[in-house]
Order: C-alpha cells, then structure tokens, then sequence
C-alpha cells in the first residue's frame, strides 16, 4: 500500500537535510539538484531547482548506449561487426596502431559500448605533446569541437592503451566513434538521432546537446547560444556558458532537467527504450571501473559494499555516473530513480556519499 503524502512530505525534509550537509560553495547558485521517485513507495521528491538544466557529463553515455543498442534489436546494427565495416578509413587510422600494426578490424561497438576496444581517452588520457584536452576546455572557452576534432587528438598526441579486448579502459574516445557509427547506420546527426528516438518520445522537453540542437521547450532558434544552464565547475572555472563544451559530445554532450532524466530512468528500467532482454545485457557487469564501481554494456553499477562493508547489504543501482558529481540510478529493490548533480569536479566524492543518504533513506522508507 503506498506511503501517505505527508510520509513524501517528510522524506522530502530529510533529503533537503542530508543533501545540505554534503553541499558546499563549490557547485554554485541552484545546485544541488536531487530528484528521487519511487511509486511503490509514495515518493516523489526534489530538491534544489527542479526546472533548472544542467550538463549531466557521462550520464549522457545511457543515452548513445540506449540508441545503439535500440539499433541492435532492430537488424541494422551489428555489436560484433569489425569497425572496419562501420567506419570510413580514414576516421579510425591510427587509433588502434600499436607496433606498426592496425587492430581497428579486431574491435567492434560492443567493446566501445563496454571501453574494452583498446582505444585511449583523449579526455583524461595522457597526450605526447600539449595541454590536454580538459585543460584546452577551460583555456579556449570559444572553441568549438567536432567529434573529427576529438578523433584527431587519440589519433595524433595518444596511443591505443591495449589490443582490443584485452582490457577494461573507460574511453570517450571510443563513445565518440559510437555516435559515428550511429549516424553512418541511420543518416542522421547524432544530435538529432537523440531528440528523435529517445527526447521526443519520452517528453523530455528540457534536454538536449548545448550548441548543437535546442530543447523543445525553446522552440525553433538559433543554436550557437549561451544554453542557459546551471553552473558546470571544472575545478574553479564555472564553463557552462563556454561553447568549448562541444568536446563532449556521444560520450556525454548532454543537458538535462531532474524531472526529464527521471522519465529517461522510468523509461529504460520500464521497458518502454529497450527489451527486458537488452537491459538484461547492458546491465550484466563484466568489469571494475573502480572500487564501488562496475561497468556493464553502457551501464554502471554501484556497489556500496566496496565503499564500506557496512554497506553491503544495500542494493547495487544501475546507471551511469558524470565526472560533473552527475548520478542517474535505478535502485532495483525499491524500483526507484535518482537523480543527482553536484555541478562540480570536486564534488564528486560528496556526491555518492549523498546518494549512499538517499539510499539509506529508501530502505528506511521499504521497511
């Protein structure tokens, strides 16, 4: 039987409580933002700006994740196909070349989806020559990135990590030659592939790619603006009116509302974006990112036990994490959704401690 309204009322209460003590000066005006909905339990709560966009960084892999595995179950895309047969040439030359020889036919998009091509990030990875890509972010704000841009950095200044298969190295890079092969199998930009299967259907009106399409809320403009999103620190610069945000792009170039990623999780875990079998795939954890956290096909998986063995008898949620403090999770033993964002690289640890409180909160909730 569901929990009274004045039970969601004083759920909402604790969570501004313990979404407070984790928050600090760092993140900026409107953010925390905490979303958690969980209908068996009469839970639906926010806090800090429910209407306020914000870039959800890594979170935005679930959605190339979701087109390409859409895709899959269709016929017209192959995970197992070299990505030789999926890419011109000239886009993957050089970025799995190690000793003189080319392994681009040994990889395919189901190791992309699973970071286990081989190929190097050339977000965080280390470069041979030159600042690295997260710091041209901040130095060049008026930059604006194409995904061939991108490719060229691995291809140029990196080096493939290992042959594919051989390793789990989280790269996106490798989510970039994703969203590529997204729009060479469809003929569609991958901007506009993202609005059409998966924005549009779900009534996601606040979401889209900052400078590279518009939320439908807007309407039709110009794109090349100032999105109007919340505040995105990296370190202590506040970029989120920095049109260099195009460096990402399939591997996370995503702006988002609380409320519309809420419908994204119902959607995903709710069988409307994907087979149960699918998920079932993407959801499979077949390698350790880090302590904590697993990654599957697309999808992480926490695992609180791994933070503190007082915790391990909570549930291990699903979804992805943004290096942003962004969380998108679904907690399968309450069939909830959260969703967090901190807005700050150095929030991240207060971040997950913040959904560990959310978590606390929901088995307190389920007894």
């Amino acid at each position: 039987m569901p929990l009274q309204t004045t039970t969601n009322t004083d759920f909402t209460e604790r969570l501004s409580a313990a979404v407070a003590k984790y928050a600090r000066d760092d993140s900026g005006p409107g953010v925390p933002q905490v979303a958690v909905r969980a209908e068996r339990l009469g839970i639906d709560a926010r806090v800090g700006d429910p209407a306020g966009r914000f870039h959800v960084a890594s979170v935005g892999k679930l959605f190339t994740a979701t087109v390409a595995m859409q895709l899959a179950e269709r016929g017209d895309l192959d995970l197992d196909a070299p990505l030789t047969t999926l890419l011109p040439a000239d886009e993957l030359a050089g970025l799995f070349t190690s000793d003189g020889t080319d392994h681009a036919a040994e990889a395919a998009p189901r190791q992309l989806l699973a970071h286990t091509s081989g190929v190097a990030d050339y977000f965080e990875d280390r470069v041979a020559d030159g600042p690295r890509l997260n710091r041209l972010l901040v130095d060049e704000p008026d930059r604006s990135w194409a995904p061939a841009d991108l490719l060229a950095v691995t291809r140029e200044r990196q080096h493939p990590v290992a042959r594919p298969g051989a390793t789990f190295h989280y790269s996106d890079t490798g989510y970039v030659l994703l969203g590529r092969i997204l729009e060479e199998r469809t003929g569609t930009a991958f901007h506009d592939l993202l609005h059409e299967r998966v924005f549009t259907p779900l009534g996601m009106d606040d979401t889209f790619l900052p400078y590279r399409s518009r939320a439908a809320n807007d309407g039709p403009g110009p794109v090349d603006v100032d999105p109007g999103i919340l505040p995105v620190r990296l370190g202590r610069t506040d970029i989120a009116g920095f049109r260099s945000l195009t460096i990402d792009w399939a591997g996370g170039g995503v702006a988002s509302t609380p409320d519309d990623l809420v419908a994204f999780s119902e959607a995903l875990h709710g069988g409307r974006l994907v087979t149960p079998a699918t998920l079932a795939t993407m959801t499979t954890m077949q390698h350790r990112f880090r302590p904590g956290i697993h990654y599957g096909t697309g999808m992480m998986q926490l695992r609180f036990g791994e933070f503190s063995p007082f915790l391990r008898r909570y549930p291990r949620p699903v979804g992805h994490t943004g290096i942003l403090a962004t969380h998108v999770f679904h907690d399968p033993v309450q069939d909830a959704h959260l969703v967090v964002n901190f807005g700050a690289t150095t929030a991240m640890r207060r971040s997950v401690l913040a959904v560990i409180a959310i978590e606390r909160m929901l088995r307190a909730a389920g007894r």
